[in-house]
């Protein structure tokens, strides 16, 4: 593996733009499994993962897909794919709709057709679409008919889009087809298979290039080693499969594993809960605010507010920080340990983690097999223990941005360099502090804005919180918490404020506290930051 392998790509875009090799990470192979072969497709590899007659998908609604339907309609989408829609290996193929089994049926012909996949979000709209389709030369979509009319709003030049799910004979599941199996194209094991689009909340979106032994490598580290799934798992969650978060712990991990997922076109924390119960769920993965807003509906441990939870056996955050004060609450109430985790668009997912006996709430864990990292200076030098600094990673997947710049202030040194501030303590465990751009300097003290969340989120009638710094003439900046409060609670800040010095030195309390009935986030639910920055210099 080192150096690229003879690619079975016809459109040669996406090898023809990846970076230098002198701007790659350091890849590690260090665990036997993360040897692949040469010539790899990644989705055969997927669809070989369960038993014909288990199930693969389930939905509220309609009989499970067993693995043997799921191969059967993945061939069968191929070879359309590959006939009548002239889709050549390496063409980009955006993907659009709501969680379904068939946008996961689409995600896998594509790659196993050994064409690209650009997943997106049904969320976002015709100006951002247009963006991502020209920063990746997309020329074939295919969109949930639900999806339709803002990709067609677009208006992308030369973009063939064919619909799923709807009644109309062009539509890509009444086209006729063969009905023998496909055979995977011989993609080579860095191949490009799918680009990822970062969900940054601000600046030009930068497409993520990741191999075919890359959607392995995300299963064989953080779910083989950490998760540890098995056969009889059913995984559900809330993020989408256009978010790398989603695609992973919805399609990859169980199938790599043999086991089901249970696919929500809804799943917000009301959805979740009943899906739960109902389908018994025993692996969960959604993100800090949705545990947060889940303990409203939760009774006390053993009542479950008449939600059962008791498949669950797993549960795990990823998006963003998990507060301790989030941890603790749900482990009262439901007796499960939360698997913390920071991924990362750009790795593909979850790489530093810690289950079980291992789990140290406060942390985020420590490397997951496979994996390294370390905190390091803003000159790349290694700090000593217990002191704040950038966090660096390197294993199986590393940053490989599409034609971008930015790569080189990503990957410095061989290092991954995510813009998060950690610190390492004596023991190994990786401590959250703050994304790098978000610490605040206030009359000479450093503060990290998530601590001052935790200390928020520990008030009983606080469901979200978020803490900015605002200039100052005076101090530098100073800090603004904004909050969103139970339902029916009273907004008094002046209370909330004596509560914070009680749990903090008075330099970290807010000077400024601002309720709010929701809190600015992304389509993937990322906290917009910026937007309270915004709001917060707007205030006299």
């Amino acid at each position: 593996m080192d150096g690229p392998t003879r690619s079975a790509h016809v459109d040669t875009f996406a090898r023809d733009h990846l970076p230098p090799p002198g701007q790659w990470p350091v890849l590690r192979f260090d665990l036997p499994e993360l040897r692949y072969p040469e010539r790899l497709n990644c989705a055969a590899e997927l669809l070989a993962g369960g038993a014909a007659d288990h199930p693969v998908f389930r939905t509220p609604d309609a009989p499970p897909w067993t693995y043997g339907v799921l191969r059967a309609r993945v061939d069968r989408l191929a070879h359309v794919l590959t006939g009548e829609l002239g889709v050549v290996p390496g063409d980009r193929v955006l993907l659009r709709g709501p969680t379904t089994p068939w946008l996961a049926a689409c995600w896998l012909a594509v790659l196993k057709a050994g064409a690209v996949a650009v997943t997106v979000l049904a969320q976002q709209r015709p100006h951002e679409l247009s963006t991502l389709c020209d920063i990746a030369r997309v020329r074939h979509a295919l969109c949930d008919i639900r999806s339709y009319d803002d990709l067609a709003r677009a208006a992308i030049p030369g973009l063939r889009i064919t619909t799923y799910g709807g009644a109309a004979d062009g539509d890509l599941l009444r086209r006729p087809a063969p009905g023998s199996p496909y055979p995977a194209v011989d993609t080579a094991a860095d191949d490009v298979a799918l680009i990822a689009f970062t969900s940054g909340t601000t600046g030009r979106p930068k497409g993520c290039m990741h191999f075919h032994r890359d959607v392995l490598a995300i299963a064989d580290t953080f779910s083989r080693q950490v998760l540890r799934p098995r056969a009889d798992d059913v995984f559900a969650g809330s993020p989408p499969l256009g978010f790398t978060f989603g695609l992973g712990g919805l399609v990859v991990f169980p199938m790599r594993a043999g086991a089901s997922a249970l696919l929500l076109e809804q799943a917000g924390p009301r959805q979740l809960l009943p899906a739960i119960a109902e389908h018994r769920v025993s692996v969960l993965f959604t993100a800090p605010t949705a545990y947060r807003a889940m303990l409203g509906e939760l009774g006390r441990a053993g009542e479950w507010g008449g939600h059962d939870v008791s498949s669950l056996r797993r549960c795990v955050s990823a998006g963003e920080n998990l507060p301790a004060a989030t941890w603790h609450a749900w482990h009262d109430r439901t007796g499960l340990r939360i698997i913390n985790g920071i991924g990362a668009t750009e790795l593909l997912h979850i790489f530093i983690s810690a289950a079980d006996d291992a789990i140290r709430p406060g942390t985020t864990g420590v490397p997951v097999p496979g994996w390294q990292a370390r905190v390091q200076d803003a000159d790349g030098r290694p700090v000593a223990d217990g002191t704040p600094g950038l966090l660096a990673v390197r294993g199986p997947v590393g940053c490989r941005y599409l034609a971008d710049p930015r790569q080189r202030a990503y990957v410095r040194d061989g290092w991954n360099i995510t813009g998060d501030t950690y610190v390492r303590d004596p023991d190994g465990y990786f401590r959250y502090v703050a994304r790098a751009d978000d610490m605040i300097i206030s009359a000479g003290y450093n503060i990290a804005g998530p601590e001052v969340e935790d200390a928020l989120l520990r008030h009983p009638e606080v469901v979200e919180a978020a803490v900015v710094g605002r200039p100052d003439e005076e101090r530098g900046q100073v800090v603004v918490a904004y909050v969103v409060p139970r339902e029916g609670a009273v907004r008094d800040p002046d209370a909330l404020r004596a509560f914070m010095k009680s749990e903090l030195a008075p330099y970290k309390c807010p000077r400024e506290i601002v309720f709010l009935d929701a809190l600015p986030r992304t389509a993937t639910g990322k906290l917009q930051r910026f937007r309270l920055r915004e709001r917060s210099r707007a205030q006299p």
